[in-house]
């Protein structure tokens, strides 16, 4: 089974999709793993990173994109049925291993999605329009997802900033979350708030659908005016006293021309400028990745023992 990661900051701006198409390109390239994007932005832009505006008016006139399996999971009795597995495009950028679930402009009707859970809770739940809107949430990725669960190593899904529905139904259904984040107060503040909201919907579920999302850790981007100086530092140690050394990713990301240069190729930076600093950075924060990666899953392992020998 897939781990599924949300990459997800509160904030825009941050780096977060260039983080999720550069980590998945390099994890397939670089380490043989089979790598779905997966994007829930509506404003495309992981869709747009790798593959051509031309191949996505394509994709969207064969129902190809997420609007349509959002709108299945949504209303379940409709007329065409889409499934992800002809929805996905395969072999991206010619890389076995790399797919992509395109993400669309209007993903869904938020006012067709109120009438409908409205309707729901006043024939099914005595007017309990929460319990309707939690179901909801629960399951629409992970419905969506469900079928080609088999067929990766990861699911990464490049969520939108701020919580809308679909933010909160990937992170309800993920294994881990990724932080993509600057060191400067705005960014910082999206993930303080996103850790407020994580924990909230941890509250909301714990009863019967206790949440498993942990956070692998905290990928930082770095621009020229940010890599030196008190201001720098001191945000960095008050990110370390928040979530701790393994939280945060030795790695960073540089400001590198050639990131911007292969989103115009529609590529990753990986793929299309392979030998530059910001590719070799990805690349390097992709064994870093799995290295945390497995380190939680021993620690998880470990515990799991001594739970068995506390009850023995």
């Amino acid at each position: 089974m897939a781990y599924i990661i949300a990459t997800a900051n509160m904030k825009g701006g941050v780096g977060k999709t260039t983080l999720t198409v550069n980590l998945a390109a390099a994890l397939a390239k670089h380490h043989g793993k089979r790598v779905l994007v997966v994007d829930l932005d509506s404003q495309i832009s992981a869709t747009l990173s790798l593959v051509s505006p031309h191949k996505f008016d394509k994709l969207r006139k064969e129902k190809r994109t997420l609007k349509y399996l959002v709108n299945q999971v949504i209303q379940p009795f409709g007329e065409s049925k889409t499934y992800i597995k002809d929805a996905i495009e395969p072999y991206i950028g010619n890389v076995k291993g790399l797919d992509l679930l395109s993400g669309d402009i209007d993903i869904y009707d938020e006012f067709m999605v109120s009438e409908i859970l409205h309707q729901k809770a006043l024939r099914f739940v005595k007017d309990d329009f929460q319990q309707v809107w939690n179901q909801l949430e629960f399951g629409l990725i992970r419905e969506i997802l469900q079928p080609a669960m088999t067929d990766y190593d990861f699911i990464i899904l490049d969520c939108a900033p701020g919580y809308s529905l679909l933010t909160r139904s990937a992170l309800v259904c993920s294994d881990f979350y990724l932080l993509p984040a600057k060191p400067e107060p705005l960014s910082i503040i999206g993930i303080q708030l996103l850790e407020r909201r994580i924990n909230r919907l941890r509250e909301t579920y714990k009863f019967d659908n206790p949440l498993q999302i942990e956070l692998i850790g905290i990928a930082f981007t770095l621009s020229g005016n940010l890599l030196s100086g008190r201001y720098y530092k001191q945000v960095m140690r008050r990110v370390h006293d928040d979530f701790g050394k393994a939280k945060i990713f030795t790695t960073r990301i540089p400001e590198d021309v050639n990131v911007s240069k292969a989103v115009d190729r529609f590529q990753p930076v990986v793929f299309a400028h392979p030998k530059s600093s910001g590719a070799q950075a990805f690349v390097k924060l992709s064994q870093e990745f799995l290295h945390k990666l497995q380190t939680i899953m021993d620690m998880r392992q470990q515990k799991s023992k001594l739970n068995l020998v506390n009850l023995d």
